[in-house]
């Protein structure tokens, strides 16, 4: 598996841009990814019950499994907006199959933002209009020259892009993602749009991101809240040909883990990415149970934040999980440090300690020793900037 720089746009037939269209006072703030041929695609979307419109919209044009196109704005979430909302959503299909010259259905829409706010369709109109040429594969030389701005125009408190690329023998696989606030499983106020020119039929492709998903996106935490307009979508061209599915299922793994991580990494106000791995469960339900509980415990995150070695927090998360384990057998580590030993201190070296919690990314490995299960959670830590942003949110 080998990491090559750039996007979405690395993958052949792939065409994307970015830009502003003034739902957002200068940040862009509309996008748009197209094929060149149709694509099996697969969807995941948020478990909250209140959905967005362009999630009901997205799911009605994916009952064939095939599209072409998805369009994206940012700071505008279309949630909690009725009829008009979901009028909205299919106006924006309509509009880009006639900019696009390609079937309604076969155009998907995100949006993301502000919930309970109407979409400005003037701007998104104007946004729609020109299209075709900009992501013109004549223009693709132009296009990749905005190949981060796709990254970017669907961000919205996020500080960072999120962006990958990988090879794997004979296919490539890229995705982008956003995410900062309202990050919490199933999934988060997540976007993610991954593109691959490997063959895999829709139904197939459905059951790898559902695994995928399971052990990435749904595996990670900022705040505990699960946003209204969360959605995965994989697009497969097939340019590549057939494919090995067991590395193409592992290339998919890797690519949503690392999107994840990222999302985690940038959680707002967030000074680091803290990974919990749960190791030697009895099965992987408990292992999940017990890695996201702890990754979730907002004293575990306030701890993190000030480089404050306290496991007792740690056990007391895993406690409060559900999840049966002993903790008279349970270790911890940090980093390679082990500071907890069958429930009890190591007496370990606090200065030290506190040097590993000051780093970027702190992994924390919690060995139960009941079985041979293990998994992974993602999440930061917790800061006054957190509250900053989401008490001034609309300002």
């Amino acid at each position: 598996m080998k990491l090559i720089p750039g996007n979405i746009t690395e993958i052949k037939g792939i065409t994307a841009v970015g830009k502003h269209v003034g739902i957002k006072k200068s940040k862009l703030d509309f996008a748009a990814i197209l094929s060149d041929k149709i694509c099996d695609v697969a969807a995941v979307y948020t478990k909250n019950n209140v959905k967005g419109a362009p999630l009901i919209v997205t799911k009605a044009h994916l009952k064939n499994g095939k599209a072409r196109a998805i369009i994206i704005n940012s700071g505008v979430a279309n949630v909690c907006t009725g009829k008009k909302g979901i009028e909205d959503a299919k106006k924006t299909t309509v509009l880009a199959a006639k900019e696009l010259r390609i079937k309604e259905e076969d155009v998907l829409v995100a949006s993301t933002g502000v919930i309970g706010a109407y979409l400005p369709m003037d701007k998104i109109e104007k946004g729609i209009k020109g299209l075709k040429s900009e992501l013109s594969e004549k223009n693709k030389d132009n296009t990749k020259n905005k190949e981060n701005n796709v990254a970017e125009a669907i961000l919205t408190t996020d500080i960072v892009k999120k962006e990958i690329c990988i090879e794997e023998g004979s296919f490539k696989i890229a995705g982008i993602a956003k995410g900062s606030g309202m990050i919490h499983p199933n999934m988060a106020t997540m976007l993610a749009f991954i593109c691959t020119d490997a063959k895999i039929s829709s139904s197939k492709l459905q059951g790898m991101l559902k695994k995928s998903v399971e052990k990435s996106f749904n595996m990670m935490t900022v705040d505990m809240d699960t946003s209204t307009s969360d959605m995965c979508i994989v697009m497969a061209n097939g340019y590549a040909g057939k494919v090995d599915e067991k590395k193409f299922q592992n290339a998919l793994d890797f690519v949503c883990a690392e999107l994840a991580k990222k999302v985690a990494r940038d959680g707002e106000g967030a000074t680091k990415l803290i990974e919990v791995n749960v190791i030697n469960a009895k099965d992987e339900k408990t292992a999940k149970i017990l890695a996201k509980s702890v990754v979730s415990s907002n004293l575990v995150k306030c701890a993190f934040y000030g480089n404050d070695p306290n496991w007792g927090r740690i056990l007391c998360a895993m406690g409060n999980s559900g999840a049966e384990f002993e903790e008279t057998k349970t270790d911890v580590y940090f980093g390679k440090n082990q500071i907890v030993k069958n429930g009890v201190t190591t007496n370990f070296d606090y200065p030290e300690i506190k040097e590993i919690m000051d780093k970027k990314e702190v992994t924390v490995t919690i060995d139960i020793k009941q079985g041979k299960a293990n998994a992974s959670a993602f999440g930061c830590d917790m800061t006054e900037k957190y509250i900053e942003i989401n008490a001034h949110y609309h300002s």
